[in-house]
């Protein structure tokens, strides 16, 4: 993998701006739409679970862009490069989020059946989609 700094910038970059326009998303269908919340509903409230079969257009959208921004970057680019940094990121990803959303407590975690049960097919597609990120952005790279 070339320019292994940059790809981690490029994916924490691209894993904050996801994770608030999930948030911004929640807060919009709760705010102006007028869906319920976590307070009053369960588990993670309408607002939210409305926002889930989302989640994978925004992170294909997302990460293509990045995994673009990043391909670009660096020298003779080659597939093999879109391929390892896709790799890297949805591993990071699914072992992050496991920590971040299941394993420490807040106002916001799952348990794990919540996690990665109840949310399919959306977080399966959700971590595809952050695999090929890098691979169409290395698409994008030579038109």
């Amino acid at each position: 993998m070339q320019n292994f700094g940059m790809s981690m910038l490029w994916f924490w970059v691209c894993y904050i701006i996801v994770t608030l326009i999930g948030m911004f998303h929640t807060i919009f269908n709760i705010t102006v739409l007028k869906m319920k919340s976590m307070k009053d509903s369960p588990g993670m409230g309408e607002g939210y679970e409305k926002t889930k079969p989302w989640h994978p257009l925004y992170n294909i959208v997302m990460f293509s862009l990045f995994g673009w921004l990043y391909i670009r970057g660096i020298s003779n680019p080659s597939i093999n490069d879109a391929l390892i940094a896709g790799g890297i990121w949805a591993g990071i990803c699914i072992v992050f989020d496991l920590f971040g959303w299941v394993i420490i407590k807040h106002p916001w975690s799952l348990t794990f059946k919540e996690f990665y049960l109840d949310y399919q097919p959306w977080i399966t597609l959700v971590y595809i989609a952050i695999f090929l990120g890098p691979l169409i952005g290395y698409g994008f790279s030579l038109i």
